[in-house]
């Protein structure tokens, strides 16, 4: 099944010339629902390693490229350029960009803070206003976009079990039905 096969239709002059061109709509959206998303059993993980596409995944998990859209559908992602993660040469073209060339510069400190059993980090920001506690560690811009490409390796994907009935259901919502 292609992603847009299953999206309505509408009839549109595009050019107000009175030619009348059947379109695709292509602003539904549709998505798993809470449940869904959180239901561990459903779903298997995936540690994206550097250059695969979102293809690439769908052809090495289900056999089949045209179910990528059902991982940017799994992972919430509207924007494969931004919420996919980079390859190695986009990320460090993207780093060197935002931070015009600051890399090694502090993004933040963290300081770990213990109470009993329970160990959590806590963020502080750069900045003179702030006094550091003894033993906060300094977190380079680099180290903090490096940690947010960290997470969007790990993606979930669903069962290919589940592949029919998602299938389905996908083309009831898209349609409105």
């Amino acid at each position: 099944m292609s992603y847009f096969n299953k999206f309505p239709t509408t009839p549109y002059d595009v050019k107000g010339d009175n030619v009348i061109r059947t379109l695709t709509d292509i602003t539904r959206r549709v998505r798993l629902s809470t449940k869904a998303r959180l239901s561990i059993v459903e779903f298997d993980f995936y540690d994206v390693v550097d250059g695969q596409t979102p293809e690439f995944v769908a052809d090495r998990y289900y056999g089949d490229v045209g179910l990528h859209w059902l991982i940017l559908i799994t992972n919430d992602i509207i924007d494969v350029y931004h919420d996919w993660p980079m390859s190695t040469k986009r990320f460090e073209d993207y780093v060197y960009s935002k931070y015009d060339n600051d890399v090694n510069g502090i993004h933040h400190y963290e300081y770990t803070q213990e109470s009993g059993d329970t160990k959590f980090v806590i963020e502080l920001p750069n900045d003179s206003a702030t006094t550091l506690p003894a033993g906060a560690v300094p977190v380079t811009n680099y180290e903090y976009e490096e940690r947010i490409q960290e997470k969007k390796r790990r993606i979930r994907l669903i069962k290919p079990e589940y592949i029919p009935e998602i299938k389905k259901e996908f083309s009831k919502k898209i349609k409105g039905v």
